[in-house]
């Protein structure tokens, strides 16, 4: 068994390039552990400094100064931002509140369907089944009625979190922006000298980030308008807070299509009952599923996610576990780093083996 385990070592772990890499990995994830909850407007501002690199580069190539560019591009960014928030907010709001007001004329609707199913199927379905049903229901609704007074309680908080998010992230995505060579110079002062492996993971990593940030943000932007679009042509309630749901939902890949499916369907029910528009709503909104996953995410993401569904399920989970929604919008990228990692370790033993016969 010792032996066994000192060969294990010796093949992994023989090339110091290897061992700085195993450090540099779990010193990272221990500072993010214990430090996303105080740093995360740090790594909201890392994550939009990656998504405006590209077109500050571009501008610079123009012959423009870098600090110029880096000023023309952030305050773009911040004014479409805004504009988009300003404009976007209020509809959301009024929506989300009319939608709140009819839930429990939705629910009533719901009970007395469900109390007509034994008179009409009674060998199937028994009242004292709906029964359950029904109180299941009714004990769920106070759950999230619990739920949402708790957060308007702490409403007050999250303002503060917003102004702060609003103030300190476009300064630093500026200085990250205009002095990422320094930064990234100084940075590299604390890491040891044999990091090719490191390097390697690193430079894959860089732009594979890239390009999920800039194409995830694309899809959202496409499939929420294209959503919203269709369900106002439709004549669908609340049009866009759910466009903007659907949008939302490409972050969570098969997962979030699966859970904003729900609220979709449910309102169109509701609506239009089991008639023809019910029909077109939820064609509409299947034909938009089918173009992001087979014609979209191919487009925008080619072969930089190159991961199985399952791996990307496991990813999601256990990164949204550890750090909540940004654990979901940055999982797939985490589970690229994974097999990245993977890949130039088993480079690195492979190269060890043919040097050793």
């Amino acid at each position: 068994m010792v032996t066994l385990f000192s060969d294990w070592y010796k093949r992994n772990f023989s090339d110091p390039n290897a061992v700085t890499l195993l450090v540099i990995l779990i010193c990272t994830f221990l500072f993010v552990y214990f430090f996303s909850n105080l740093l995360m407007p740090v790594f909201v501002a890392v994550a939009i400094a990656f998504l405006l690199d590209l077109p500050v580069n571009k501008l610079s190539l123009l012959g423009l100064s870098r600090s110029l560019s880096v000023v023309i591009v952030v305050s773009a960014f911040v004014g479409f931002s805004l504009l988009g928030i300003l404009g976007l907010m209020p509809v959301i709001w009024q929506q989300s509140s009319n939608l709140f007001q009819e839930v429990p004329q939705m629910v009533g609707q719901g009970h007395t369907y469900l109390l007509a199913l034994p008179e009409k199927y009674p060998e199937i379905v028994s009242a004292e089944q709906i029964g359950e049903v029904i109180t299941l229901v009714n004990d769920k609704f106070i759950e999230w009625g619990q739920v949402a007074l708790k957060a308007s309680l702490n409403s007050i908080s999250d303002v503060v979190a917003l102004l702060i998010y609003l103030i300190l992230v476009p300064l630093m995505v500026f200085f990250f922006l205009k002095d990422k060579d320094a930064l990234f110079n100084s940075f590299r002062q604390f890491l040891p000298n044999d990091r090719r492996m490191a390097k390697q993971v690193g430079n894959e990593m860089n732009q594979q980030i890239m390009n999920y940030i800039r194409g995830k943000l694309i899809e959202i932007t496409i499939i929420g308008t294209a959503s919203t679009i269709a369900f106002i042509a439709l004549g669908l309630n609340y049009p866009v807070l759910l466009g903007v749901l659907v949008g939302l939902s490409v972050l969570v890949p098969y997962v979030g299509a699966t859970i904003v499916t729900l609220p979709v369907l449910l309102v169109a029910l509701f609506q239009f009952g089991t008639t023809a528009e019910f029909g077109y709503v939820m064609l509409a909104y299947g034909i938009i599923q089918a173009l992001d996953g087979n014609l979209l995410v191919p487009l925008l993401f080619s072969e930089a996610v190159n991961l199985h569904p399952v791996t990307i399920i496991i990813a999601v989970i256990l990164f949204g576990g550890l750090w909540g929604f940004w654990g979901v919008f940055f999982a797939i990228p985490l589970a690229t780093l994974v097999k990245a990692v993977l890949n130039a370790w088993s480079t690195t033993t492979q190269h060890d083996v043919i040097t050793v016969d």
